[in-house]
């Protein structure tokens, strides 16, 4: 049988692409996907993701299915979060003594939107992918610039308004690249990580996609 397998960070770089299509014998499991690959030792703390869903190394697999390994994390936090959001905890994650800036965004439920009074804002997100989707941001965003370090973190649920929604830290050598990237991961965060708001407004609610 045939599965496609998607790879990330430093595991992609080791494979030289970011997708691989292999053959497999029936019957095989998320576990005979790493060996497969022939990539030598297999990394500490490498997770497997089917169909994109955390799975365990003993699940069977099926013809068409699509594995993503998924190193750790290093360099920063990706987090999807139904607490309030610590700007300062956020910050911590990139502290780097090669750093010479730090930049931060914070969004916050304004009370007015589009004419309407609002309530508050409820998000929704595609859990494990999103967060997912957001280490892959800060990739790219190393590739473009001269960084040190990414934190994003994201609210779920209910977010009154004057709460934070979501907080960024980046972390540079220079400020010029800590400030454009910051720039640049809120704008690529609200067009690629899968998640939604409804607005609750008086009188009323709307949900609303990626992008807003």
């Amino acid at each position: 049988m045939q599965v496609t397998v998607r790879l990330f960070a430093g595991v992609r770089e080791r494979a030289g692409t970011g997708r691989r299509d292999l053959q497999l014998a029936d019957g095989a499991r998320v576990e005979d996907v790493w060996p497969a690959l022939d990539l030598g030792t297999e990394p500490a703390g490498l997770v497997f993701a089917l169909n994109r869903v955390y799975v365990e190394r003993d699940r069977t697999l099926a013809e068409g299915d699509e594995v993503a390994l998924i190193p750790p994390v290093s360099g920063g936090a990706f987090r999807l979060t139904a607490d309030p959001i610590d700007l300062a905890a956020v910050v911590a994650e990139v502290e780097d003594e090669g750093a010479g800036a730090i930049a931060s965004f914070i969004g916050t439920v304004r009370t007015e939107s589009r004419g309407r009074q609002v309530v508050r804002l409820e998000y929704e997100a595609y859990e494990g992918m999103a967060e997912q989707v957001m280490a892959d941001l800060a990739e790219q965003l190393k590739e473009r610039y001269d960084l040190c370090a990414v934190a994003i973190s994201h609210r779920v649920g209910p977010c009154e308004v004057g709460e934070t929604s979501v907080a960024i830290a980046v972390s540079a050598p220079h400020r010029q690249d800590a400030l454009a990237a910051c720039k640049d991961a809120i704008d690529n965060l609200k067009a690629t990580v899968p998640l939604w708001k409804k607005e609750v407004y008086e009188g009323g609610e709307e949900w609303l996609g990626r992008g807003s």
